[in-house]
């Protein structure tokens, strides 16, 4: 035992020797976290710079704490800190709009950088003691702790890159185009044009041709650090926070990524160049897309507040490089809804934001569901009647299995009372009874799993569902019967208390899923013989009460779709067992079937054999 011990160990650390060579990195991953940490270092100097006496953030750059000087002075206390940009280091802060019949969008001259987006044909819901009290708008980007900031390398300054947020820029504005202009002391400027097309479409460009004298020649990228804090325009804020990310699409990827969907994540992106990244809400986001080139490597981060009751719902983060190669980087903004067409008609992916899921189910969400939603809507102008005609065509083209399913339980209940005689014979022997019971089933010709074809085939449909309702922005605010927002929960009772897993409300979509789930599963089961398996009785009772916790706050969209499913499940199940089957000709199928040559093999024979098996090991295990 000690030799096996010693080579055992042996191994151990040979293991961990060899797995720590191969994982090394190698001299060009050095480099990339290098970049990286340069980068974030350099965002680090220049927020530490702004707490020193050079340049005090917290009042305004051409004041001292004491006096205020005139302005050659100040840029003369300013110089060690700004460098060339001194000149654009004072100034008086004032506010510019550009605007459209969708969107009003407020900027800053300090920073030149966007400080609120309303958009007017949008609105959240405001609630009073959990019950809605009114609207108020949807206004994007207008946190205070947001940053929107390029740190342009320049030698011989404090901390080695100016930060655009510290700067005046001089403003030009013609029509729906504004242009923000920082001055260098050598002649040149750091300029931010933005152009408001129609929707919610900006044009930006920023221009750093004229800075070739003032980049740090140690550098060949300018850093663009974007910090949102993401508020909150939905009623269900878990699933408003489950469905915010960052999503950003390298140039390699036929897919973008996203970054924070469910848990705090950091992705260090590596030197494939990126096309676009997105700040996403669950029904609102904030896109940038590079045109005439790429950023050339970054990280984004997702981070959730500590407090469930704080004023912001994720704080997104987005560094990303830019070359200074370029002199001029071209870009698209998007600061709108989630809206599928609007984000496809980019044709970069941008409409991938929306979490209708991937693979198969997102396949099924993107090019089947939301199609058919989109073309009922437009049919009946009513969301929750474009759930019901959906509801209605799906189960019309899933009723030939519907009807095999419940031909196979019309056999069964049928040849129920043929298998009366077992439940005396093998009262005392569940496993014999349950092998004499499969050798009657395959006699008969009849599969116990016949029914389960329908289900299998209707799980995909139904997982895509729960994805597409809170994703999609077609629900959002759409009433139907007692529900004002199909999108979020139908709270038709307030509770006075709170209860686990459910919240203080009660959702009476929800309720009337579960009780009719009961009923169907009480009528569809009730001729089943499930002596063998009694727990598997009560066991389909208890899940759908199980699942009221999970639906209760859940987009009644979808817990809407559930019971209307329902019920049309029980009409069909009604009217084909009362109208279409009978009995003696039930009785006279199962007699044909037992009249043909049975085929050998097959799933019950098999499953037989292994029941058969099973009950001789366990009887020599009793004789033991």
């Amino acid at each position: 035992m000690e030799r096996n011990q010693i080579i055992g160990f042996i191994l151990i650390f040979a293991t961990l020797f060899v797995w720590t060579y191969l994982s090394k990195p190698d001299a060009a991953e050095l480099e990339r976290r290098k970049r990286v940490q340069d980068s974030l270092a350099r965002i680090e100097a220049v927020q530490d710079s702004l707490n020193t006496e050079a340049y005090d953030n917290t009042a305004p750059t051409n004041t001292t704490p004491t006096t205020q000087l005139p302005d050659s002075l100040q840029m003369v206390a300013n110089s060690a800190a700004f460098g060339a940009f001194t000149p654009a280091s004072i100034g008086e802060e004032q506010e510019y709009t550009l605007e459209n019949e969708d969107v009003k969008i407020t900027f800053n001259n300090k920073g030149g950088k966007i400080t609120s987006v309303f958009l007017k044909k949008h609105v959240k819901t405001i609630e009073v003691d959990g019950r809605p009290a009114g609207e108020e708008p949807v206004i994007m980007l207008n946190d205070k702790r947001n940053k929107f900031e390029y740190l342009i390398p320049v030698a011989n300054t404090a901390s080695g890159a100016i930060s655009t947020e510290d700067l005046y820029f001089q403003v030009n504005q013609s029509g729906n185009k504004i242009t923000f202009s920082a001055p260098v002391s050598t002649g040149g400027s750091f300029i931010q044009e933005y152009t408001l097309g129609e929707g919610y479409d900006l044009d930006y460009v920023i221009d750093y041709s004229g800075l070739a004298n003032v980049l740090d020649k140690r550098s060949n990228s300018i850093t663009f650090n974007w910090e949102n804090y993401l508020n909150s325009y939905e009623l269900n804020r878990r699933f408003e926070q489950q469905y915010s990310a960052v999503y950003y699409k390298k140039d390699d990827d036929n897919h973008p990524k996203d970054c924070g969907c469910t848990s705090d994540e950091t992705d260090e992106i590596d030197e494939d160049k990126i096309d676009w990244v997105a700040h996403a809400n669950q029904y609102f986001n904030t896109a940038i897309i590079a045109k005439n080139a790429s950023f050339t490597s970054g990280i984004v981060s997702s981070e959730a507040p500590e407090n469930e009751d704080a004023d912001y719902i994720e704080k997104l983060t987005s560094t990303l490089e830019i070359p200074t190669s370029a002199n001029r980087f071209e870009m698209d903004m998007y600061i709108g809804p989630n809206d599928y067409e609007t984000l496809q008609s980019y044709d970069v992916s941008l409409e991938d934001v929306i979490p209708y899921g991937n693979s198969l189910f997102g396949t099924i969400n993107r090019y089947l569901i939301r199609p058919l939603f989109d073309f009922f809507s437009g049919l009946v102008g009513n969301l929750g009647l474009a759930i019901i005609f959906v509801i209605f065509l799906i189960k019309m083209a899933l009723y030939p299995l519907m009807y095999k399913m419940l031909h196979s339980q019309a056999l069964m209940g049928a040849l129920k009372p043929r298998l009366a005689h077992l439940n005396d014979k093998y009262k005392d022997d569940m496993q014999k009874k349950q092998m004499e019971t499969m050798k009657i089933y395959r006699e008969y010709g009849v599969s116990p799993l016949g029914g389960c074809m329908p289900m299998l085939i209707q799980m995909p449909i139904w997982y895509a569902l729960f994805r597409f309702f809170p994703a999609s922005l077609t629900f959002r605010q759409e009433p139907f019967l007692w529900a004002h927002d199909l999108s979020s929960y139908d709270a038709f009772f307030h509770l006075p208390f709170s209860i686990p897993f459910m919240g203080d409300h009660l959702s009476l979509f929800t309720i009337l899923w579960a009780a009719s789930t009961l009923i169907y599963t009480y009528y569809n089961t009730k001729h089943m013989d499930m002596s063998a398996n009694p727990a598997m009785k009560y066991m389909q009772y208890f899940m759908p009460i199980m699942f009221l916790g999970f639906f209760n706050t859940y987009a009644s969209a979808l817990t809407c779709y559930m019971f209307f499913s329902n019920l049309i499940n029980i009409l069909q199940t009604v009217i084909t067992k009362r109208f279409v089957f009978n009995d003696e000709k039930l009785l006279k199928e199962l007699d044909k079937k037992k009249a043909k040559p049975k085929k050998k093999g097959g799933f019950q024979q098999r499953l037989e054999e292994a029941m058969r098996q099973q009950q001789e090991i366990q009887a020599k295990k009793n004789k033991k």
